[in-house]
């Protein structure tokens, strides 16, 4: 067994990176950490250890959204009563909503897509 500190990142190619940053910051807080390059920026959730990082490779444009058979990957929202303004800042931003329910009563959920289309468990 590898003795690890859990996943570090994901990595998204996207389609346009000013966009994606907008997104990104506006709609869960994320803040830049650095780039590397002119097409690679690193993104943290305020107050956590995650990474995203943004690609916009050229070579990898035609990629973007594309999910490799990952179906979703999701932000915890402090606050579950949160939901319907969490939606309506996904809206705003650029993404789209796809489905609402409840894992369990009590357990609202939220399937969401960035404006790539990945999608996003709220």
């Amino acid at each position: 067994m590898i003795k690890t500190e859990g996943i570090t990142h994901l990595h998204l190619a996207v389609a346009d990176m000013q966009r994606s940053l907008a997104f990104y910051g506006n709609v869960f807080g994320m803040d830049e950490l650095f780039r590397e390059g002119p097409d690679l920026i690193f993104l943290r959730t305020r107050g956590s250890n995650d990474t995203l990082t943004l690609n916009e490779d050229p070579s990898l444009r035609g990629h973007a959204g594309d999910s490799g058979g990952i179906q979703h990957f999701g932000f915890r929202i402090a606050d579950k009563n949160d939901l319907d303004q969490a939606v309506e800042e996904v809206e705003r931003w650029g993404g789209r909503l796809i489905r609402r329910g409840e894992h369990e009563p009590g357990h609202p959920f939220a399937y969401v897509a960035d404006p790539d289309g990945y999608v996003i468990e709220l």
